[in-house]
């Protein structure tokens, strides 16, 4: 597909051969398409690479965040447990998050910590307050699962945030491990599926990436699961035209219905 993008009329041209829409760029139509672009830009560029929070540095759209913290504010979780910890931005956000509701803890999984992030984390404020959690091993290991879900406890309300191996199988399993921890209308996050799924076979890709990605586990899971649906999140509040989410996580979301 090809964009031209004509900020004088305020608007966005859509080629296909010798064929041209004009698109008001005030339209939710306009808006998809040039957020499409967008999204491979930041890709293209290692966009998210660029941010920190708190002084962590936080691989992820700033969007996404945003978004996560909506949903945050809304289910008011006790744990949010995350798989995948990198640098700890987001294991610090979570945490920030939680503080400012005044009351909740983060979990986070890594099959690899390294030394300088641990040591950063475990310096960090948020870490001295308590508020972090941090297990290192597979998310899918079961000894690393059964400690996690015993510290949890039976009665928690969590959210659940899957940031590891993007692999379908993997994604498959943590929502195997994890997914009995959600309570009803509660929800887990499998980050990232969209744009691998958008991007699949371009630089820093594989060509499998159009079905091996955690947003097609996501699907997988629902359709033998019954109690879970694919379930974005409504927009609390928006006086624009947009009406979609600007997001690497695609139709990540899942939301437990019974």
């Amino acid at each position: 597909m090809k964009l031209e993008i004509d900020l004088d009329t305020g608007s966005v041209h859509t080629i296909d051969g010798d064929t041209a829409l004009p698109l008001d760029l005030t339209t939710p139509e306009a808006f998809r398409l040039m957020t499409r672009a967008w999204l491979r830009a930041t890709w293209e560029a290692k966009y998210i690479y660029s941010m920190t929070w708190m002084g962590r540095p936080i691989i992820q759209l700033p969007d996404d965040l945003l978004r996560l913290q909506e949903l945050v504010v809304a289910q008011r979780p006790d744990v949010i447990l995350e798989t995948g910890i990198a640098h700890g931005g987001s294991l610090i956000f979570n945490a920030s998050l939680l503080k400012a509701l005044g009351h909740g803890h983060v979990i986070g999984i890594d099959i690899d910590i390294r030394a300088h992030n641990r040591a950063a984390i475990e310096a960090h404020q948020m870490y001295q307050e308590g508020l972090i959690t941090m297990y290192e091993g597979s998310s899918i290991d079961p000894d690393v699962a059964a400690q996690v879900i015993e510290q949890i406890g039976p009665q928690a309300n969590v959210l659940v945030v899957l940031d590891a191996n993007h692999t379908k199988q993997h994604v498959l399993r943590e929502l195997e491990t994890y997914s009995p921890l959600v309570p009803v209308g509660g929800y887990i996050v499998a980050s990232d599926g969209g744009i691998m799924a958008e991007m699949a076979g371009g630089p820093r890709t594989s060509d499998d990436w159009g079905w091996n990605n955690p947003q097609d586990a996501a699907r997988e899971f629902v359709e033998s699961h019954p109690d879970f649906v694919l379930s974005r999140p409504d927009i609390p509040f928006n006086e624009g035209t947009a009406v979609d989410y600007v997001s690497y996580f695609g139709n990540g979301y899942i939301r437990r219905i019974a």
